[in-house]
């Protein structure tokens, strides 16, 4: 059961779950979410249809109905679940990580997400448990074909005239290919457009360095203004600007800032982990920056508190009020394509933009591969606050320390084995000689990075 993991269930199909505990699931997701209706899209790795096929098995063997929407993008189930009034929804995707995994992200009414607290946990226990008979009337599968066309619609009422605007989409070979050419058109320069759930050019995954590089050759060989690069499952977005450097994604959620924060004040959601120079920029658009936990789970959950306008996170989610709190890098993409394209129409560039908003220095997340999380973070929390007196100490997602000078984030990561770092200091100087210290600390309890 270890897939089982704090915002969804994820994992190597085969290894940390296979089809008997996808049917399992199948038949206790009715019950748990007490639903004769339940709505799923996938992705187009291997395993999927295997998954797809026990989890209809258990959906209709309990007596519920299934609506298959066929290929999809985890943002366009989150648009059907919303708008179509489904009390469950299942997408099938492991999002950004490599072929050999697999996963479900599963919703409740209004697309409000099933994680640890609000849901897996009990049908974790469900699943283990002696499963009853199957109902005597199975339940029916029902095709959807409009989706895709429904979900473009709603993109499009948000697109504006991105006149002379180059740039350059990698879709990653994901979800995100399904879409982006009815959206754009043949305007931009693509790469890596078309699904393939063996991810031959590289991992989904837009946070690692090493898969930006065709998207950085891209941007400078033709001279465009932005580079935009979705993930496996389209539910994320990252950018890289005309000198080919990766914008990391917190000034992102700043940018944003620039057409929200134009047309209403009022909060910003944003994770531990985001820049002082963001929450700065945020204020002083008329932002109210709120400072929260990690995951997509408890942002949504959080944006509906508040009423948040919009929020943002360091893995390049980000949320819109207007979206029902949900995620969706296209959406995303396009509110940051129209800033941009109104930036260069009078002069300006993304590189100075993210350059005039980030002033600190960052060392972007850092991963350590550590058994002991809870006894390395005790362990940095006691050196740093011994050696000068913090100004505040957030406890919510592993432990936030603010200094006059500088801060870090340390927190161990719920879906991987790994204690995340970040640190941010107000000199290159100050941030080295910090990160060097910390490094020495955690030595005593990596297993190797």
């Amino acid at each position: 059961m270890g897939a089982f993991k704090a915002y969804d269930i994820r994992g190597v199909f085969g290894r940390d779950f296979d089809g008997d505990t996808v049917y399992r699931i199948g038949r206790c997701l009715p019950e748990l979410l007490e639903a004769d209706r339940i709505l799923i899209g996938y992705d187009c790795r291997e395993s999927t249809p295997e998954i797809l096929h026990m989890l209809t098995k258990g959906i209709t063997e309990s007596g519920a109905d299934v609506d298959d929407m066929g290929l999809a993008t985890t943002p366009m189930v989150y648009y059907l679940t919303a708008t179509r009034g489904y009390s469950a929804s299942v997408q099938i995707t492991a999002s950004h990580n490599s072929r050999e995994y697999n996963g479900l992200k599963i919703s409740r009414s209004g697309a409000l997400p099933v994680g640890r607290d609000t849901g897996l946990l009990r049908l974790e226990a469900m699943v283990k448990a002696e499963l009853p008979e199957p109902a005597e009337l199975k339940g029916s599968i029902e095709r959807i074909t409009d989706g895709l066309e429904d979900y473009v619609s709603f993109v499009r009422r948000h697109m504006e005239e991105t006149g002379r605007l180059k740039f350059g989409i990698d879709c990653s070979n994901g979800m995100a290919s399904l879409l982006v050419h009815d959206l754009f058109g043949e305007a931009p320069a693509y790469i890596f457009d078309t699904m393939d759930g063996t991810f031959p050019n590289h991992p989904p995954n837009p946070l690692e360095e090493e898969n930006l590089r065709d998207l950085k050759d891209l941007v400078l060989a033709n001279r465009l203004d932005v580079g935009v690069i979705y993930d496996g499952d389209g539910d994320r977005v990252m950018f890289i600007d005309e000198l080919g450097r990766f914008v990391r994604p917190d000034i992102i959620t700043a940018v944003l800032g620039l057409h929200f924060l134009a047309l209403e004040e009022g909060y910003v959601l944003h994770d531990i982990r985001t820049s002082r120079a963001v929450i700065k920029y945020i204020r002083g658009l008329g932002g109210i920056p709120f400072m929260w936990k990690v995951g997509h789970s408890h942002a949504k959950v959080k944006m509906r508190e508040l009423g948040a306008i919009y929020g943002g996170e360091l893995a390049g989610h980000y949320y819109f009020r207007e979206f029902f709190n949900c995620d969706s890098g296209i959406l995303a993409s396009v509110h940051v394509l129209n800033i941009l394209a109104g930036l260069k129409r009078s002069g300006g560039r993304l590189s100075s933009l993210v350059d005039a908003i980030d002033t600190m220095f960052n060392s972007g997340e850092v991963n350590f591969r550590i058994e002991d999380k809870s006894g390395a973070m005790e362990s940095l929390l006691e050196r740093f606050t011994a050696d000068e007196e913090p100004l505040e100490i957030l406890d919510y997602d592993g432990y936030r320390v603010e200094f006059a000078s500088w801060w870090f984030n340390v927190r161990p990561s719920n879906t991987e084995p790994y204690l995340r770092l970040v640190v941010e200091a107000a000199t290159e100087d100050l941030l080295e000689r910090k990160m060097m210290q910390m490094r020495s600390i955690l030595s005593g309890f990596t297993q190797g990075r």
